[in-house]
């Protein structure tokens, strides 16, 4: 067994902590740049199951990292369901219109087997010590794209439907629900140790909301993959939803809370790590690891291991590594965090 799931069942590991990064397959990699001009579409990319396991195993090949996450999209689930979704170069993902009476919900297993295959795939290639991660968009943050029909600023349409058209938005978040959970049973089969949760427009709510459209899903999810999936455990990461990681981590319980760079991480570990034993994952901030001086980073990653590091902690980022950032700048923080966070602790 790996020192990620080791940690996330609650056994105490030893330092170092282990490190993987948010998007660490992606487009800072020049390998990664190579693959993709081969595929003109990205959709076609996401759906290659052996360009998807090259993908995914490049970040391992070169960082050593404790675990490889799948190549994929968190909008592969609405794709399956039948909205047409495209990916437009310089604008990001661009989605249909759709009605609910429309979704095709029988169509997770089949139209997904590629991403099942890519699972399978990386699986059979991976270290048996490092961790293969699964994961979904959550409903809410799916139903932002599938309303908005792309990225929004403040996802105001999703907003007031949800307020306005309560009866339809509850249809789609159920519809969703079931489909999320479906998804991620598919990849614990196909071989994945471990499942991560993508809210990343959860912090755009307020309590009441996110109660109703955010915790209680994730709660419905979790509970289906414990049901069926006892030993799988569930890493959750409702961006940007500040004070309140408190009561999602309350209600939820998940076996792992990855927090964004926004979260006060004193306040995380009194009220997240220590009254409430969860486990943590995060929260460098992509910006400074992509723009930050040696200098800046090495203060940074030190604070991170000093305050988290001696609980059980997984190292990542709080958001996605951006394409700008330069390897350097990645080696740099893996090297603090496997050979000298000693000095941090």
């Amino acid at each position: 067994m790996n020192k990620i799931i080791n940690i996330l069942k609650g056994q105490k590991i030893e330092s170092p902590p282990p490190i993987w990064i948010m998007r660490q397959a992606g487009r800072y990699l020049p390998e990664y740049r190579d693959v993709r001009s081969k595929v003109k579409n990205f959709l076609d990319l996401c759906y290659n199951p052996k360009l998807a396991s090259e993908i995914t195993l490049q970040p391992i090949q070169r960082f050593d990292f404790d675990a490889a996450i799948i190549f994929s999209d968190i909008l592969v689930i609405p794709d399956a369901l039948g909205v047409k979704v495209e990916f437009v170069k310089n604008e990001g993902p661009k989605l249909g219109k759709f009605e609910l009476k429309n979704l095709k919900t029988e169509n997770i297993t089949n139209h997904l087997s590629p991403i099942f295959e890519a699972l399978e795939i990386t699986k059979s290639r991976l270290d048996k010590k490092k961790a293969l991660i699964g994961f979904s968009g959550s409903p809410w943050t799916l139903a932002c794209y599938m309303i908005e029909g792309g990225g929004s600023k403040n996802f105001d349409l999703t907003r007031s439907t949800a307020i306005q058209n309560e009866k339809f938005f509850a249809d789609l978040i159920g519809i969703l629900t079931k489909s999320v959970s479906e998804y991620l049973s598919l990849q614990i089969k196909a071989g994945a140790d471990c499942i991560k949760l993508f809210d990343s427009w959860a912090g755009i709510l307020p309590p009441d909301q996110l109660q109703k459209w955010v915790i209680a899903p994730t709660k419905k999810i979790i509970a289906d993959i414990r049901k069926n999936h006892p030993q799988i455990p569930v890493i959750c990461f409702p961006r940007g939803i500040g004070i309140n990681y408190e009561e999602f981590a309350r209600s939820v319980k998940p076996e792992g809370l990855a927090l964004d760079q926004n979260v006060e991480k004193k306040w995380a570990k009194k009220n997240l790590q220590e009254n409430l034993g969860q486990v943590i994952q995060g929260n460098l901030d992509n910006f400074l690891l992509a723009f930050g001086s040696k200098k800046e980073i090495e203060k940074e990653v030190f604070e991170i291991l000093k305050i988290f590091g001696n609980k059980p902690f997984i190292f990542n980022l709080g958001h996605g590594i951006l394409p700008e950032t330069p390897i350097k700048n990645v080696e740099l923080v893996i090297n603090l965090v496997k050979n000298e966070c000693q000095h941090a602790l």
